[in-house]
């Protein structure tokens, strides 16, 4: 028999069962562009590191030193801000990951040697590492579950949207104003999107709940995004989020999820490094192969705007097709395009064509991994998963500038090259299949309980 307390919805469970509306819109929209302000700081380094060795004169190894710190401040930043994001507020942590990462970077154009820039790049950094899972999570947490994964998705696409206006920027500022001026504007861009953060996405109603918050600022919140609803039979005060015992960020390690938590970890690890790998290295392989520097720098072109397209498509396609299914099919078209391109290596066209293909896969299922892990876990430790998650990605590059590096060393071929990251793709490719059978069997015998202490996922759990 129902009671009265299962008729009547959480807030959380309001959200949910509600159709998106015009400020749900907004949010994605805001998310989308902050991401797009988080891609342009992948795209202005490269523009920047050739020239400081130009212009300070300072050897490769400073420069390898501060792209290692950075990539360190990124993890770090991203491990601590889960946990900070889950307890105290994802807004918050958000504003506060774009003031360091904005005013780092627009203060890097003011430096005049490695080491302050080094310094200053490694704040930007920690504050990178905070914004990407902190906003991805605000999106989740505002969506409903029937659009949830298909609007982190579309939000994530800034990223590789914000690569392309990096590097357009960089061809008009850096000619004519040189890099100080890119660094300074790629900086001071992200600031500009705090007020509207401010105004158009309220912290998340599951972290309010669970933190207390009296019922009007609840029943406020959730009326500034679904106005001229029926609020009434709302419960304010239900046992799932005000009285069940706060889980801690281990949770996402806990005997319950620590098999989905390192199957996605191992999915961005290697997503990430082999995506690493193709774009850095690429250039001077294909010119090995005999392809101009024009030509090898257009294929990285089209990987790129690839990434752009498939990451657009994916969200709309996760509105229509298992998340797992569509997962899956991307690694097994990008171990595909690596075959054709390592057939291709030295025919400009043919490798063009597999660039693009390359393009379309990898970034996309980087979106998807995103999408999976904001809906694996529940609002309690939902933060902590996908910083944790993004942060063992931000790995994935690292051993890959390690490999690819010796690969390149050892006068690997290109094609070689391509065919030995077939494996770690291979390997990607099993362990969504690992996610998928867990979801089915959860779907098979939902009499199985549901991990302890923590509320159960419901159809979105792998």
């Amino acid at each position: 028999m129902s009671t009265d307390a299962s008729v009547r919805p959480s807030p959380q469970e309001f959200i949910d069962a509600r159709p998106m509306g015009r400020r749900q819109r907004l949010i994605v929209r805001v998310g989308l562009l902050t991401m797009v302000a988080e891609g342009l700081d992948t795209a202005i380094a490269g523009f920047v590191y050739p020239r400081i060795k130009e212009d300070w004169g300072v050897g490769g190894g400073a420069v390898t030193v501060t792209v290692t710190l950075s990539v360190l401040a990124m993890i770090l930043g991203g491990v601590a801000a889960g946990p900070l994001a889950d307890r105290y507020g994802r807004k918050g942590v958000t504003l506060a990951g774009i003031v360091c990462f904005g005013l780092g970077t627009a203060a890097m154009g003011f430096t005049d040697g490695i080491v302050p820039f080094a310094g200053f790049r490694t704040v930007a950094c920690l504050g990178l590492g905070a914004v990407l899972p902190s906003m991805m999570v605000l999106v989740a947490d505002w969506m409903p579950a029937g659009r949830r994964v298909q609007m982190v998705a579309l939000a994530f696409a800034g990223v590789t949207a914000g690569t392309a206006v990096g590097g357009i920027l960089a061809s008009i500022l850096v000619p004519v104003f040189n890099w100080p001026v890119l660094l300074v504007v790629c900086g001071l861009a992200p600031l500009l999107l705090i007020p509207s953060i401010i105004r158009v996405i309220p912290e998340s109603v599951s972290v309010l709940a669970a933190r207390q918050r009296p019922q009007a600022e609840l029943r406020g919140v959730l009326a500034s995004v679904h106005p001229g609803e029926d609020l009434s039979r709302v419960d304010w005060d239900h046992s799932a989020e005000r009285k069940r015992p706060r889980p801690t960020p281990r949770a996402v390690l806990s005997r319950g999820y620590a098999r989905t938590t390192l199957l996605l970890w191992l999915c961005f690890f290697l997503g990430q490094g082999v995506a690493f790998v193709i774009l850095t290295y690429l250039p001077e392989l294909a010119e090995r192969e005999g392809l101009t520097e024009s030509k090898a720098a257009v294929s990285v072109a089209a990987f790129g705007w690839g990434g752009l397209i498939g990451q657009l498509s994916v969200s709309f396609v996760l509105k229509r097709f298992d998340r797992f299914r569509v997962l899956a099919l991307l690694w097994v078209l990008t171990a595909v395009g690596l075959g054709a391109a390592a057939l291709a290596a030295g025919r400009f066209v043919a490798l063009l064509a597999t660039a693009f293909l390359l393009g379309l896969c990898l970034p996309a299922a980087t979106a998807v991994l995103q999408a999976i892990t904001a809906v694996a876990y529940p609002p309690a430790i939902r933060a902590t998963a996908v910083s944790w998650a993004n942060s063992a990605g931000k790995a994935g590059p690292l051993a890959g500038a390690v490999s690819g590096g010796l690969m390149v060393d050892a006068y690997w071929s290109l094609s070689r090259i391509l065919l030995i990251l077939a494996l770690p793709v291979a390997l990607a490719l099993l362990a969504t299949l690992g996610l998928y059978a867990r979801g089915r069997r959860r779907q098979e015998q939902p009499h199985i309980p549901a991990p302890q202490p923590l509320p159960g996922l419901g159809s979105e759990q792998p």
